[in-house]
């Protein structure tokens, strides 16, 4: 990293690994997952304004309604997630390009969709500045990326009322698929797709996510 505007210098890198600690504390066990987390700058992710609370465990705005997902919150759902280095993971929802960091320090081949064209732009600006190279589409998640199907893994990270058949089409037998799933308060849900007609569902626990949303959205 070159340049002020991406410092990460060793206060971050400090609070980092306490933010580490206190996941582990609240129960995050996978030791990849926590040393993903802990490369990762959040503080680049967010406003200046939410410098200071860059390391906290909470989630913060980012702009077109969208938010940062809580740190604890992206361990979790990445963690039942189980990526293995070279997976090929759909992310539905770049947002921030967070998430999608934490995919590609596990070693994930990752294919990414935000349908905010703002998000879309800052996200994927960002990221290449940082080093990171995923595959970026603007688009309906809704949709997947049936042209690039079938994946190792799934990752929606908005709230879906039901999980679209479209994407556990997408999703390769052996494969996981891990969302949101509910109204204005979800369960987390992780499907394993065993055969074409043979899916397991888990439910881990109830989280807040902002609403899953059909099309794609311009704006000025």
């Amino acid at each position: 990293m070159k340049g002020n505007d991406l410092d990460d210098n060793y206060r971050h890198k400090g609070l980092r690994k306490k933010l580490v600690e206190e996941l582990r504390s609240k129960g995050i066990r996978s030791e990849d997952v926590l040393d993903a987390i802990n490369k990762v700058p959040r503080h680049l992710f967010m406003d200046t304004g939410f410098l200071n609370y860059a390391y906290k465990d909470q989630a913060f705005p980012i702009g077109a309604g969208q938010t940062i997902s809580q740190p604890y919150t992206v361990a979790f759902q990445t963690e039942l997630l189980d990526v293995k280095k070279g997976d090929k993971v759909l992310e539905i929802g770049t947002g921030s390009g967070y998430q999608t960091a934490v995919l590609l320090e596990l070693g994930a081949r990752v294919f990414t969709i935000e349908r905010q064209k703002e998000l879309f732009l800052n996200s994927q600006a960002l990221l290449t500045r940082l080093g990171y190279h995923p595959r970026f589409f603007y688009g309906d998640g809704y949709k997947g990326l049936p042209a690039f199907a079938p994946f190792d893994k799934i990752l929606i990270t908005a709230a879906a009322a039901e999980i679209p058949d479209t994407l556990i089409r997408q999703l390769k037998t052996g494969g996981i698929l891990v969302a949101p799933v509910g109204g204005e308060t979800q369960e987390m849900t992780r499907v394993i797709k065993h055969g074409r007609d043979d899916i397991e569902i888990t439910k881990h626990g109830y989280f807040v996510f902002v609403p899953m949303m059909k099309g794609t959205s311009y704006k000025k």
